[in-house]
Parts: structure tokens; sequence; C-alpha cells
């Protein structure tokens, strides 16, 4: 969590950034090219066009000082303020009904994904956050993940930035390998739908994949994905308690746990209830949806204009083959688990 807290974060932009507003328009600019190609390509998505446009900027026109207040502030806050936004699309009622089903295979697929990205990112020798990283990514939602726990652990711009394209690869292998495979296997819509569900990372992936299959697996997977979503909230607290243990531990006297305490994630569960109680209108929820992936987009936007390729490029193949590696045994731990449930 940055050291900043959410209400400080509420002042106005200009009030303790005077140049923060360059920044932000740059990034809110790009940001709605990227939600314009999104739309045309919705298998790539928003978000990736953003950071890829944002990282083509910075790359290409290399942006002056006086948009840096403006970047910084929108991956950070603006990130955070987007999560908050999803919450409220978000029922808790209706997801701990509907997913109850599908948390065996997901806690299941969770856990392959952490240890497996433990164990090849060792082996491969890739660093500690960009390995949290792509594993929280294929573990949980992909991109949406990442941006989630990037406020926790504060990993390097050009590391959120590799996540983020190496979680998009394997999202597009996905849709285009995973209906063919689930023909081949002859799944059931529902079985279709539990493994794309908890194999697939981003959202916009598994609808694709789910209802390229047939419309009863792209209904069962939304639902499955929703309620995989969720669990970014146990595992954002835990990392804030592990980010506080290593800090005391390494020196830092007493560590203010209300500091590193994620509280975006404490106000999309605030949210996330309010949209479940009824208190937020139906009439208005798809503006919410709308700000926050705009929101997203633009954050994302934000991390791809501090993003160095050169430092990118030094990072070279081995996440690539830690994404690769994490995907194909969580995409096999699913198929394992409903086979031993008997669920296909």
């Amino acid at each position: 969590m940055p050291t900043d807290s959410l209400a400080a974060s509420s002042l106005p932009v200009g009030s303790r950034h005077p140049r923060t507003w360059a920044g932000l328009l740059l990034a809110a600019g790009i940001g709605c090219v990227a939600l314009w190609l999104g739309r045309l390509l919705p298998v790539i998505g928003g978000p990736v066009f953003g950071i890829v446009l944002g990282i083509l900027v910075r790359n290409t026109f290399s942006p002056g000082g006086q948009f840096d207040a403006g970047i910084r502030f929108a991956s950070k806050y603006v990130l955070q303020w987007s999560i908050i936004a999803l919450g409220a699309g978000l029922s808790l009622s209706q997801v701990a009904h509907t997913g109850l089903d599908s948390l065996a295979v997901t806690s299941v697929t969770i856990t392959v994904a952490g240890v497996s990205a433990w164990a090849l990112g060792r082996m491969l020798g890739v660093g500690g956050r960009l390995k949290l990283l792509i594993g929280v990514g294929t573990a949980i939602c992909g991109g949406s993940a990442i941006a989630a726990v990037t406020p926790i652990v504060k990993p390097d711009d050009h590391e959120t930035a590799f996540a983020i394209s190496t979680i998009f690869l394997f999202n597009l292998v996905a849709v285009l390998l995973f209906p063919a495979l689930g023909h081949l296997l002859h799944l059931s819509d529902t079985g279709f739908g539990m493994w794309a569900g908890t194999a697939i990372n981003d959202t916009s992936s598994v609808v694709a994949a789910g209802y390229s299959y047939s419309k009863a697996a792209g209904d069962y997977a939304t639902v499955v994905k929703l309620t995989r979503a969720t669990l970014i909230i146990p595992i954002c607290i835990a990392l804030s308690l592990i980010v506080a243990y290593r800090e005391k531990r390494n020196g830092a006297g007493r560590v203010n746990l209300a500091r590193i305490f994620p509280w975006f994630i404490l106000w999309f569960l605030v949210a996330s209830a309010l949209r479940t109680s009824g208190a937020i209108p139906s009439a208005v929820q798809p503006a919410i949806h709308d700000a926050a992936e705009f929101m997203i987009i633009v954050a994302l936007t934000a991390i791809g204009l501090s993003s160095n390729l050169r430092r990118m490029a030094a990072t070279g193949v081995r996440p690539i083959l830690l994404g690769l590696g994490v995907w194909v045994a969580v995409s096999a731990s699913s198929l394992v688990v409903q086979m031993a449930m008997g669920q296909i």
C-alpha cells in the first residue's frame, strides 16, 4: 500500500502537484484511444492497448518531466479508484450463491499457480516481484490482479508492464485454443465453463472463450471467474501482512499496519456490499462499470508511460517461460481436479 492514505489521495490534484494535470491528461487522452481500440478488438481489450500505447509513447516521444507527477498519480491513485469502482458491480451474495461449486477447483488452481511460480521462478532466475506478479496474475484475474497487488508490493514499472504483457500473451492463446481443446475432450458446457473460468486469466478472455463454446458455457464461466476474482481480497491482505513482517525484520522499527494495509480493498468491499444491498441503483451500475473500465485503462496507460523498453528487454525471455509454465500447470490442474470430482 502506498505511504499516502486513500483519504490523502482524494485531495484536489492541483493542490498537491501543480503540474499533475499535464501527465494525467496525457494518460487519459491515450486511454481514450485505448478504450476505442479495445471496443473494436475486445479479445485484446482496452487495458492491454493502454499499456502498449503508453510504452510506445514513452519510448518514442519521451514526454518531459512536466508529465511525471500526473503519470505517477494515475498509476497509483486512479488505479486504486478503479478497483473500488469494480466492487460496485460485483454482488457478494450472488457470487457466494452461484460460485460455491467452483471453490474447490479454484483453491487447487491458485495453490498450483503459487507453487509453480515459486519453483519455476527459482529455476529460471526470475526476480521476486516479477515472479509474484506473474503468479498472482495467472492465479486470480490477470491484469486486474496485477493492478490490485501493485500498490502493495511496489514493483518497478517495467516489471508491471512485463507481467501484464506476459499474461496477455497467454490470454490470447487461451481464447484461440481452449474452445477447440474443449470439443476435442468432449467437455460439457459446465465442464468447459469451469475450465475456462479457473484457467484463463482476464475476464474478457474468459467471456470470449466461454461464449465461443456455447451460451451455457459462457454464463457458467463468467460466474466462476467472478468468484475467483473475489479471492484477490485475501491475497492482498496476506501480502500486506508479509510486507509488514519483512519491514520489521529488516530493522524498519515499528511497522504501521494502517499504512501498509490496502485500504482500497476495504473500500472495494464496501462498494460491493452496497451493490449487494441494493443501495446502488441498477440504473447507474453500467455507468460505474464503464467508469471503472476507463480508470483502469488510464492507470495502466500511465504504467506504460513510465516503462523503459531497454530495461524490459534486459529482463529476457525467462519471464515468458515462467508465465507459460504456470499457465500450463493451472490449466492442467483444473481438468485433473474436475475429473477427480467426477464433474467431467
